[in-house]
């Protein structure tokens, strides 16, 4: 629980700095390059496998803090992939198994302006027509869906990509050849048992060794 309260914090300082131009001393400018250097990594039990998701704080920084205060609330544990459809991609986060709506938390900006493009194993935020309507759910891309990339205004603004898949791309692709019934619903319910951070670590620098006293 606190690792995830540090990284929320981290990510909500990257937010920030993105949203400001600051001249940054020395020792800030330090400071912001160990910042990014963190790698946050979740893991998603599922009914089907385990999936090792790493996340892109520094170009997604609302839409990773977003995903995690979600991870750390336990607010997946217990949800399902309700929408699957092979060769496109898998959805979740949403939905009970009785296929009842979860509460959510606040919309948040879409930043599909990011740059990061919804290819084979990336992780996007889900959401309506509203450009700015995404909250809980999110969806594996189970191919390269250049359609879903920014490319302009309104229907062409996008989905934002927020992390991708580094293992148990076959537990996706598993899942994506489920059977489904109407509205792409799994017939089988494929359950998303729990979600949590893997770990928080800093990319290691050498550093010169001390002279030594005489």
């Amino acid at each position: 629980m606190r690792t995830i309260t540090l990284a929320l914090g981290l990510l909500l300082s990257l937010s920030f700095s993105t949203q400001a131009q600051v001249s940054a001393t020395p020792v800030e400018a330090d400071n912001q390059a160990n910042s990014q250097a963190k790698t946050i990594e979740v893991i998603l039990e599922t009914s089907m496998g385990k999936v090792e998701i790493e996340l892109n704080a520094e170009l997604a920084p609302i839409s990773v803090a977003n995903f995690l205060q979600y991870v750390e609330s336990g607010y997946y544990d217990g949800t399902i992939f309700h929408r699957v459809i092979n060769n496109f991609m898998v959805q979740g986060g949403g939905f009970n198994k009785f296929m009842q709506k979860k509460a959510t938390k606040a919309e948040i900006k879409n930043e599909a302006k990011n740059g990061l493009k919804n290819d084979r194993g990336t992780l996007a935020m889900a959401r309506t027509g509203v450009i700015d309507s995404a909250t809980s759910q999110f969806f594996i891309n189970h191919k390269d869906n250049d359609f879903l990339n920014h490319s302009g205004p309104g229907r062409k603004y996008g989905y934002a990509v927020f992390g991708k898949v580094t293992k148990g791309m076959d537990t996706i692709d598993a899942i994506a050849r489920v059977q489904t019934k109407a509205a792409d619903v799994p017939v089988n319910p494929i359950m998303i048992k729990k979600a949590y951070l893997k770990e928080v670590a800093v990319a290691e620098t050498e550093v010169p060794a001390s002279p030594e006293a005489q």
